[in-house]
C-alpha cells in the first residue's frame, strides 16, 4: 500500500465524504483540502457517520479561487482527488460564478499536483461534459461523446464542467510534465445523505417526498450510488490503465421524472404521498421558458433521453455499480430518516 497520503479536495461534499470513506476503508491516509478550517469539526463528524475514523483524516486549508495553501496541500501526496466544484441547486445570475472555480479551481490543483511530484490525479467530471449542447447519438453515451459547450440551453454548471475538464485535458497534455489525469463522470449521484447539506440529486428527491413539485416535465435522469462513484474514483487512482482516461459512472438506463416519482411512491408508501403523478404538459414548460432559466433548460431537454453506458468502467476497472432503484431508495429512505421529509 502507498505509504504517501491522498489529497482530497472538496472534503465536505457528498462526493467527496465518500471519497474520503472509500479511501480508509482501502488503507489509504488521507488528506482533505476545505475552504475554511472551522468545517473541521463537521468533516470529521460525517466521516465518522459514514464508518471512516474521523482521526484518520488530516484536514488543511485550500480555496479554489486562491493560490495560498495548494502548495502545502499537496506536499508528499502521491495522489489527488480533485472532487471539488459548485453544483448549485437554482441556476447563479451569471454563468462565471460556476465557470471560473470549476475552470480555474481544477488548473490550480492540476498546476500545484505537478510542481510536486504527484503521480496522477482524479478529476471529478460530470456526464454533464459528455451528454448535452449536440444532437442526441441515438444510442447509449460514452466517453467518446463531449457536450458543446455553446449548444444550445446549455446551463452554466454543465458549461463549467465541461471546460473545467477540457482544461484540465489541455493543461497535462501541454504542461504536465508527466502528471497522469483520469476522470470520473457520474450521472445523478444519489445513494444513502450522511448529513443535512444536500446535493441537488438529494435535493430533487426532497422536492418530490415533499410535494415541491406538483408536477413534473417529460424529460429523463441518469442515476449512480454515491458509494460506487467513489469506489470508482479509488479504482481508476490504482489502476495503472486508468491513466488518460475518462470513465462514465451510470448505473442502468435514465428514468423518467415520472417513473421516478412512480418508483418512491410504490416503495415509500405514505411517505411517498406527495410525490407527482402528473407529467407538465410541454407546451407549458415552452410557454414559461422564456421567464425562467430552470424552464428554459427544461424545454431544451423535452423528450430527450440521456441513457448512458459504464461498460469501459466494468472491462477496464472490474467496477460494478448497485442498480439504479437501489441507489435512488438508499436516499430516499435516509431523507426520511433523517427527518428531511415531512410527516
Amino acid at each position: 500500500m502507498d505509504d504517501q497520503p491522498t489529497l482530497v479536495t472538496g472534503g465536505t461534499g457528498f462526493v467527496g465524504i465518500a471519497c474520503v470513506i472509500a479511501l480508509l476503508a482501502d488503507g489509504a491516509r488521507v488528506r482533505v483540502t476545505v475552504r475554511d478550517l472551522g468545517r473541521t469539526d463537521d468533516l470529521r463528524r460525517l466521516v465518522g457517520l459514514g464508518g471512516g475514523d474521523p482521526d484518520a483524516v488530516e484536514v488543511v486549508a485550500a480555496d479554489l479561487l486562491d493560490d495560498a495553501g495548494w502548495d502545502a496541500a499537496v506536499d508528499g501526496v502521491g495522489h489527488v482527488l480533485h472532487v471539488a466544484s459548485p453544483f448549485p441547486v437554482r441556476q447563479p445570475r451569471h454563468d462565471a460564478e460556476l465557470i471560473a472555480p470549476a475552470r480555474d479551481g481544477a488548473l490550480r490543483v492540476l498546476r500545484a499536483a505537478r510542481d510536486a511530484g504527484v503521480r496522477r490525479v482524479v478529476q471529478t467530471s460530470s456526464f454533464a461534459a459528455i451528454g448535452y449542447g449536440r444532437a442526441h447519438p441515438g444510442r447509449p453515451y460514452t466517453e467518446s461523446d463531449w457536450t458543446d459547450p455553446d449548444g444550445r440551453g446549455v446551463s452554466a454548471y454543465v458549461r463549467s464542467k465541461t471546460l473545467a475538464e477540457r482544461a484540465a485535458w489541455d493543461f497535462v497534455e501541454r504542461e504536465g510534465a508527466g502528471l497522469e489525469l483520469a476522470t470520473v463522470n457520474p450521472v445523478g449521484v444519489f445513494g444513502p445523505a450522511i448529513g443535512t447539506d444536500l446535493s441537488s440529486s438529494l435535493e430533487l428527491l426532497r422536492q418530490l417526498l415533499s410535494g415541491g413539485y406538483p408536477m413534473v416535465p417529460r424529460g429523463t435522469v441518469s442515476a449512480v450510488d454515491v458509494r460506487d462513484v467513489a469506489d470508482l474514483h479509488v479504482r481508476a487512482m490504482r489502476h495503472p490503465d486508468a491513466a488518460g482516461e475518462r470513465f462514465l459512472a451510470v448505473s442502468g438506463d435514465a428514468f423518467e421524472y415520472i417513473e421516478l416519482a412512480r418508483l418512491l411512491r410504490d416503495e415509500l408508501g405514505e411517505r411517498a404521498r406527495r410525490a407527482p403523478t402528473r407529467v407538465i404538459p410541454d407546451w407549458l414548460v415552452r410557454a414559461g421558458a422564456p421567464f425562467s432559466r430552470e424552464l428554459r433548460s427544461m424545454a431544451t431537454e423535452l423528450g430527450r433521453r440521456h441513457d448512458a453506458s459504464h461498460e469501459k468502467a466494468t472491462r477496464m476497472l472490474g467496477w460494478v455499480p448497485r442498480p439504479r432503484e437501489e441507489a435512488v431508495l438508499a436516499s430516499a429512505r435516509s431523507l426520511v430518516d433523517l427527518g428531511l421529509v415531512p410527516r
